[in-house]
């Protein structure tokens, strides 16, 4: 088997954790996977996974070697597209994982563009508030809103997503209208936590070019955007998110804008990736659209 297959082989074991599921994903034999990961290593000089009854898991020289090989098979798609169709035309399959808000409001919408433009690209779209391990997961690119902190990712901010304080009419009937930052200390905020990490329950505002941060009191804390937003509309206290995302939600009167001179910095979104010189073609054309998408809001 050649050189290439083999490193196509070893990078579907590093992302599944797994030489069965490795198999199944190549549509191989068990036995010519586990054959060739041997033989690799042999020719290597080096151990690249340590190996149990329970579970595969990576060894220093291997996580060197995986990040080496999404480079050179990068590359080596690219040639292989180059005159493909007379013109570039990706095909494969990406996935790619990002909030859930920003998937219903942004992206799913104008999706079909990008399956028109791209028809032999089969997409994966995962929603998911929480950060996801890209390398083990098998997923080409996420969408966050914050940047990546691990070295093994490529970090691009594509928007700058305008924010809205907001709360449901029941509450402000009940609890009143906020009309200063002060008045702020006798009201309730939805809080809010990210896997691992703690709650938080504070508002930001920006006054006088200087981003202000209001600690408030709350008696939900939830995890998720959709939740976040869904609590609001209980009448659980404000909230602060995307004006793109809760703008049906505005204009149908279930939620209420507060403090509309007092306006929230923006909120930042980032595209992250694994690095690399070369990425696919099928990975490439979703960037660049994804931040045309996006530089249109």
């Amino acid at each position: 088997m050649d050189q290439i297959q083999a490193m196509r082989i070893f990078i579907r074991i590093t992302e599944l954790g797994s030489f069965s599921r490795a198999a199944e994903d190549l549509e191989l034999p068990r036995a010519t996977v586990s054959t060739t990961l041997k033989n690799l290593e042999q020719r290597l000089g080096v151990r690249l996974f340590l190996r149990t009854t329970r579970q595969v898991k990576i060894t220093e020289e291997g996580e060197l070697y995986y990040q080496r090989c999404l480079q050179l098979i990068s590359a080596f798609d690219e040639a292989d597209n180059l005159f493909a169709h007379r013109k570039l035309q990706p095909e494969g399959n990406v996935r790619i994982d990002m909030p859930h808000s920003v998937a219903r409001e942004i992206v799913l919408p104008a999706l079909p563009d990008f399956s028109a433009r791209y028809p032999h690209i089969n997409l994966t779209l995962s929603a998911n508030d929480n950060a996801v391990d890209m390398l083990h997961q098998g997923v080409d690119c996420v969408i966050r809103a914050w940047p990546g902190e691990s070295e093994n990712l490529q970090s691009r901010p594509i928007a700058m997503l305008a924010q809205t304080t907001c709360a449901s009419r029941d509450y402000l009937a009940r609890c009143g209208q906020p009309q200063t930052l002060m008045e702020l200390g006798q009201h309730q905020a939805v809080g809010y936590f990210f896997a691992h990490q703690r709650p938080e329950s504070q508002l930001e505002f920006v006054v006088n070019k200087k981003t202000q941060t209001v600690q408030m009191a709350n008696s939900l804390v939830v995890s998720g955007a959709d939740a976040y937003i869904a609590a609001a509309k209980a009448g659980y206290g404000l909230i602060q998110t995307s004006r793109q995302v809760v703008s049906q939600s505005l204009a149908r009167g279930e939620l209420v804008e507060v403090l509309p001179e007092f306006i929230p910095p923006p909120m930042p979104l980032y595209i992250m990736y694994p690095p690399g010189r070369f990425l696919a073609p099928r990975v490439r054309v979703l960037l660049d659209w994804l931040i045309e998408l996006f530089s249109r809001l």
